[in-house]
């Protein structure tokens, strides 16, 4: 079962599905987080919806660019929550199903491109206390306890020489 973070669905109110992706994003003991001015002031974790025939880190990737001006390197899946709530920018509301990702910040392309939208960094305990809504702040919490490869250092390359043959022994 999905977990849910935040109101319970309203038995009368009809909701829109909405797939998200979005990206835990830390360096150097901070985090990127994206502030978003309106229709209501909020800080989130950067990313947005899924377009339709869309890959899922395609998304993540275009949205994090908007929204925070940043390439990214995606590590980890994290996790995924659900929650009901009001999309004033759309006019919606919306069942809001987010996938939630552990990325590295590689590189700073420019502004964000996303009106309304500026990225800062924030020190982990500012973050946690100025995301909008209890599902970021759960899987931003889970990250920070994750122990994370230094930059660079993301995989171990594989190796794909043939070992040489060592000479048997007979006795």
């Amino acid at each position: 079962m999905i977990p849910r973070f935040g109101s319970p669905r309203l038995a009368a109110q009809s909701y829109r599905h909405r797939a998200g992706a979005y990206a835990v994003l830390l360096r150097d003991g901070s985090v990127l987080l994206t502030h978003q001015s309106a229709p209501v002031p909020e800080f989130q974790l950067p990313g947005g919806g899924i377009e339709r025939g869309e890959p899922v880190l395609q998304a993540l990737h275009r949205e994090v660019r908007e929204e925070t001006g940043w390439r990214i390197v995606p590590l980890r899946r994290l996790g995924v929550f659900r929650r009901f709530t009001y999309m004033p920018e759309y006019g919606i509301w919306a069942e809001k199903l987010c996938t939630i990702y552990l990325a590295r910040p590689v590189r700073l392309l420019g502004p964000p491109s996303e009106p309304g939208h500026s990225a800062m960094w924030l020190p982990m305990d500012e973050a946690v206390e100025r995301l909008g809504n209890d599902g970021d702040r759960h899987f931003l919490q889970s990250a920070a306890r994750m122990q994370l490869p230094p930059a660079g250092g993301f995989r171990r390359p594989l190796d794909h020489r043939i070992p040489e043959a060592r000479p048997r022994h007979h006795r």
